[in-house]
């Protein structure tokens, strides 16, 4: 790995677990291993290295989350796979770390990204909704996009409740709780 990519790598390590003020040049630096003239030969500063990292981060869930949703199975199943994929949940997600940092909320440049990619997950999970209710997978009274919504506030706030509790059950339990909500028998279907 070159040193570009060590300080891409750093900065995204550091932006996870600390935030982008807690993330300084010299932990960045100390991380990846390079001079202190490193940075600034490869970017124009820390604001340009935190987008790099946060761009790489983002790309990285959306291929993640496209990976399963875009893989095989009915649309309850992928939506399943979303939401039950391996995750480290008591460390949180590393995009959703981002909305809670007041200079990335701040910085249209660098919440960019994150916007993005939070949108395409729930556009994505929208179109699978749709697509069921079309099979008559889904209850015709679903709406793809509250659903959507409803999926992405689920594992957002599972990471949050399972590092409160410091444990993986309370994300376990929301989404379960959503699986039975969506996999639960519609209404008025007449069988």
């Amino acid at each position: 790995m070159n040193t570009s990519e060590r300080l891409i790598e750093s900065t995204r390590e550091l932006l996870w677990e600390r935030g982008y003020v807690g993330t300084s040049p010299k932990a960045i630096l100390e991380r990846a291993g390079a001079g202190q003239g490193s940075m600034y030969h490869h970017f124009k500063g820390k604001p340009d290295l935190a987008l790099a990292a946060v761009r790489r981060t983002a790309q990285e869930m959306r291929a993640t989350a496209e990976a399963v949703l875009g893989g095989p199975g009915t649309p309850y199943e992928r939506i399943e796979a979303y939401l039950t994929r391996e995750r480290d949940v008591l460390r949180g997600c590393p995009v959703g770390r981002l909305t809670m940092d007041p200079e990335v909320i701040a910085s249209e440049e660098l919440r960019a990204p994150v916007d993005e990619t939070i949108a395409a997950i729930r556009e994505r999970i929208a179109a699978i909704v749709e697509e069921g209710k079309r099979q008559g997978r889904f209850a015709p009274g679903l709406d793809g996009q509250d659903i959507a919504a409803a999926a992405l506030a689920t594992v957002q706030g599972g990471y949050v409740l399972a590092r409160a509790s410091g444990s993986p059950a309370a994300f376990d339990a929301g989404v379960r709780g959503l699986l039975s909500l969506l996999a639960a028998p519609d209404p008025g279907r007449q069988d």
